[in-house]
């Protein structure tokens, strides 16, 4: 009997209790999970990149992998496609998804919430999938959909996934069809934040729908730009599963869908160098730190607003 109203007067509040180590408790999962699954990786990944690792040996071998990526053409190559891959995602992913937000944030705008469920899907289809699919759509042969689409026009076929040009365009064209809803519907998160009000007051000065949109709608989203513009930098310049599908496993011709990443996978990967591969997601990771702290310095978003104290 004393053993029960032993564990029956036990209870949360008999632990001891700190108000000063409480936060800390409750934060601990985080801590683990971020030092666990982010921190320590990128630390042994740094040092990875100034070893030679072969089977049974590490080689501590100082700057020569970086010294190597320097001279490396291929690298440059990949590089260059990242880039060019990166500005025309961003031409396209961070104002369209603004706009098309906008038209369907109209409570006029007809079947609204059916186009929004419509622009959304590409976003729960398996990137395999979809990569595969626009693989079939420009393949070479005549019957495909793009070549089909050429020949109503008088225009030959074309060898999409064999040239520079069409080749990048198909990366980008698979991109927007994929992450143009996403970005829409933060956008569209964004806007239930800004009161009618604000709108209604315009109305009654006499503004319309364009002056709106400039002097209302964009300034209010910047918030919610800045972050659609972090992470689609990131997403672009750690592009990597789009290319290793359009182009058979990381193998395009004169390394047109060559990417950082799938330059990285090559490299520690399939050719078994995993110092020379760290080196190059190390490089990848600093370039990536380094353009978004530019651009949120750029936005502001390291000021203080006026103000405030």
């Amino acid at each position: 009997m004393s053993q029960k109203k032993k564990a029956s007067s036990f209870s949360l509040r008999s632990l001891p209790y700190d108000a000063r180590v409480a936060p800390y408790v409750f934060i601990l999962p985080f801590i683990l999970i971020f030092g666990i699954f982010f921190a320590y990786p990128i630390v042994n990944a740094f040092v990875m990149s100034f070893q030679e690792l072969l089977p049974g040996q590490i080689t501590f071998i100082g700057w020569d992998n970086y010294k190597q990526l320097a001279s490396d053409t291929v690298f440059r190559k990949a590089c260059t496609n990242s880039i060019t891959y990166t500005f025309w995602t961003l031409l396209l992913l961070v104002p369209c998804p603004l706009i098309f937000a906008t038209l369907l944030n109209q409570k006029a705008l007809p079947f609204r919430n059916l186009y929004r469920s419509i622009l959304f899907i590409p976003a729960l289809t398996s990137v395999v999938v979809a990569g595969i699919t626009f693989k079939l759509m420009l393949s070479e042969v005549d019957t495909s959909l793009f070549n089909s689409l050429m020949h109503l026009f008088g225009q030959p076929s074309i060898k999409w996934m064999k040239r520079a040009d069409t080749g990048m365009m198909a990366m980008v064209m698979v991109a927007c069809w994929r992450w143009t809803g996403v970005n829409i519907m933060y956008y569209m998160a964004g806007l239930q934040n800004i009161s009618e009000e604000i709108y209604e007051s315009v109305d009654i000065d006499g503004g319309n729908a364009w002056q709106k949109f400039r002097y209302i709608t964009v300034p209010l989203l910047k918030p919610t730009t800045i972050y659609v513009l972090t992470i689609s930098i990131y997403g672009s310049m750690a592009m990597f599963i789009e290319s290793y599908m359009l182009y058979e496993g990381n193998k395009s011709i004169a390394n047109n869908g060559l990417t950082i990443v799938g330059y990285l996978y090559r490299k520690g990967l399939q050719q078994n160098n995993l110092g020379y591969g760290a080196a190059v997601g190390v490089f990848l990771l600093l370039v990536v730190f380094i353009v978004n702290m530019a651009q949120l310095n750029l936005f502001g978003m390291f000021r203080k607003e006026e103000g405030s104290k």
